[in-house]
């Protein structure tokens, strides 16, 4: 399966934090900011936001003097030893974070094996999930999951998804015109965020931004009732701009 991956912020933001913490790992002994600066070429504001991130996932930790040393989330991620584990973990108290900061159910989905598959969420009593009252999997065209996901492979890759799920009228608002679908997807820029308003259920509004690393295609959507629309945008940027720590335990 070929991909038509454009990097996106959050994509150079992981790459960067990626070689921060290469550096601290070299010095076991710790190393100063004004050091890391120095190793990475970074400029300080965005070396200091990188750090600031990295101390909260507890991937990087500051020992008395200052200096920077691994923390024990980086430790856990890099045992071979329930590593499958712990990244669920990891993944799954950002994903919860981040249904607290956007005030929404938040979904990490990936495109595995030519299917939409939902890795996992994060709800809660006020941030409830999406009723799947049509199956995922057959429903890419409606959601801005699916959308998503889809945007991220090549034409052929989109062709050969749409020969295989029949684009069916979920509400009055759905694309079932693959045409239509192909040329909305080719046009869509890769930062800005995919919508579903009201295409899979009514009274519900979703947006979903990529998170893909390497050759894995996937993405973090959000969604909200109808009268939360108002919301949307903001909450999609607010999910793209933290969707850094994602990446990172993706690619750790």
């Amino acid at each position: 399966m070929a991909l038509k991956h454009e990097p996106t912020a959050p994509y150079h933001s992981a790459q960067d934090a990626l070689r921060v913490l290469e550096a601290v790992a070299r010095h076991t002994t710790g190393v100063t900011d004004t050091e890391l600066a120095r190793l990475t070429g970074l400029a300080p504001e965005r070396l200091t936001t990188l750090l600031r991130m990295l101390r909260r996932e507890g991937y990087v930790e500051q020992i008395t003097d200052g200096a920077y040393v691994t923390g024990d989330a980086l430790s856990r991620l890099g045992s071979a030893q329930g590593r499958e584990q712990a990244v669920r973990e990891k993944l799954q108290r950002t994903l919860d974070r981040l249904r607290d900061s956007v005030g929404a159910a938040v979904y990490l989905s990936r495109y595995v094996d030519g299917e939409v598959r939902i890795a996992q969420y994060a709800d809660g009593p006020t941030t409830p999930v999406v009723n799947e009252w049509v199956d995922f999997r057959s429903s890419a065209h409606a959601t801005a999951i699916g959308k998503s996901l889809l945007g991220q492979l090549d034409h052929n890759g989109r062709r050969d998804h749409l020969s295989r799920h029949k684009l069916a009228r979920l509400t009055s608002r759905t694309i079932t015109s693959d045409k239509l679908l192909l040329s909305r997807l080719e046009t869509q820029p890769p930062t800005v965020p995919h919508l579903d308003l009201q295409e899979y259920a009514v009274g519900t509004v979703c947006a979903a931004v990529p998170v893909s690393a390497g050759t894995s295609v996937g993405c973090l959507a959000l969604s909200l009732p109808v009268e939360h629309a108002h919301r949307l945008r903001q909450a999609a940027d607010t999910l793209n701009r933290n969707a850094t720590p994602v990446l990172l335990s993706l690619a750790i």
